[in-house]
């Protein structure tokens, strides 16, 4: 017999009972359906995180200055001023694990354009910061080393603020306000939207650090913070290290002394969060693929009442030649066709359901080709496992009982 008849004989015995074998096919249907669905929105999730942490720079590190200590009180993250842009500069010359560094120092302004006005955050790096945070030029370009060392007024622009104060024309080589101190714009920065805090990153404009360190604080040497990029993510670990001892020694700090700094790896977060949803999605596929074991049962009992049910047409295929082998590839196909029908139909299921949670729910969603093709096959291992013992015993059976059966 060729395996096209026997899938022949299969659909055909399968057809004659509609409502049996698509009740029995519900458990692989919702048990792909709900791995699909499942493993799609832990990888669409996965994939948001990895952006995040990309749009806040590949390979970086974050150093912060640390918390002041006055009579036993402890101040905040940022209240002890020992940050200099100088640290930086030594860090980006003696560490050979980092590639380029930008002190950074921020202020809250009110922003003018014409009879335009808008609040947002004003930054300041040097020219190294489009490159720290892969964030590219949409219009124009970004400032040089020379406007960094003269402290000179320009600024380049977020999508919202350019949009807030200049709506859709070109705002480069336009003047703007702040603080009553005119910024020649010599660029507007890509849109990169919303962080995972709900924080719009496009809401700001960059200026040279130094710029907001003269112009609106008063002169001071100090910066808080600053950001570091190592020169791949396996010398991430071993920058902060250099980076920490580096401080360490420029600050002359002793052994028994805190660090007046606090340095943050982002690759560090990044593979925490990438772990911890790895491990979630996992977690949920696994209790979702369940419901796949039970529909594998409820094939195995449907195929036993079906053998029960066909004994004397089994005594009448041996009794004119049928060898037990082709008795049992002929319920063990049935069970496979069962099997692919349900997991095809879930997999239907699956797509549609992550496809409808990504469009009315906004929620991210991945759908992973090497999940839709490991649930196909753990179908058809399925139809296969729970397949065999209905069809070996349908095999076993002998042609004369099997044909006074009534």
């Amino acid at each position: 017999m060729t395996v096209w008849m026997t899938l022949k004989i299969a659909l055909s015995a399968l057809n004659r009972n509609k409502i049996r074998s698509l009740l029995t096919m519900l458990g692989i249907i919702i048990g792909v359906a709900a791995v699909i669905a499942t493993v799609s929105l832990g990888q669409g999730a996965r994939q948001q995180v990895q952006e995040e942490i990309a749009s806040m720079g590949t390979y970086t590190l974050h150093v912060r200055a640390g918390s002041s200590r006055s009579w036993g009180v402890r101040g905040g993250a940022g209240t002890m001023n020992t940050l200099t842009a100088e640290d930086f500069d030594a860090i980006r010359h003696e560490c050979p694990t980092v590639r380029a560094v930008s002190p950074s120092a921020r202020i809250m302004s009110q922003v003018v354009f014409g009879n335009q006005n808008w609040n947002t955050r004003i930054e300041g790096y040097n020219e190294q910061y489009p490159g720290l945070r892969n964030w590219k030029i949409a219009l124009g370009r970004f400032f040089e080393a020379g406007h960094v060392k003269l402290a000179a007024r320009v600024a380049v622009l977020g999508q919202t603020v350019s949009n807030q104060l200049f709506g859709g024309t070109n705002p480069i080589g336009h003047s703007i306000r702040i603080r009553n101190l005119p910024f020649q714009v010599l660029g507007v920065l890509e849109r990169k939207g919303f962080n995972a805090w709900g924080r719009d990153q496009d809401d700001t404009i960059v200026v040279p650090h130094t710029t907001v360190q003269k112009k609106f604080l008063g002169g001071v040497r100090y910066v808080d913070s600053g950001i570091i990029g190592a020169v791949s993510a396996r010398a991430a670990p071993v920058a902060e290290q250099q980076v920490t001892a580096l401080l360490r020694q420029r600050h002359r700090l002793t052994t028994n002394e805190e660090n007046d700094f606090r340095v943050r790896n982002l690759s560090e977060i990044a593979e925490a969060a990438d772990a911890t949803n790895r491990t979630m999605t996992m977690l949920l596929a696994s209790i979702a693929a369940v419901s796949l074991l039970v529909g594998g049962i409820g094939i195995m009992n449907i195929m036993l009442v079906a053998v029960t049910e066909r004994t004397r047409e089994i005594g009448i295929r041996m009794a004119i030649g049928a060898r037990p082998s082709a008795v049992k590839l002929q319920f063990l196909s049935e069970s496979v066709v069962l099997c692919l029908c349900g997991g095809f139909l879930g997999l239907a299921f699956g797509v549609g359901s992550a496809v409808a949670l990504s469009y009315f729910l906004s929620w991210p969603t991945l759908i992973s080709i090497d999940f839709v093709v490991i649930s196909i096959l753990f179908s058809t291992t399925i139809g296969i496992g729970f397949g065999y013992y209905p069809a070996y015993k349908a095999a076993r059976m002998d042609p004369i009982d099997a044909l006074r059966y009534e």
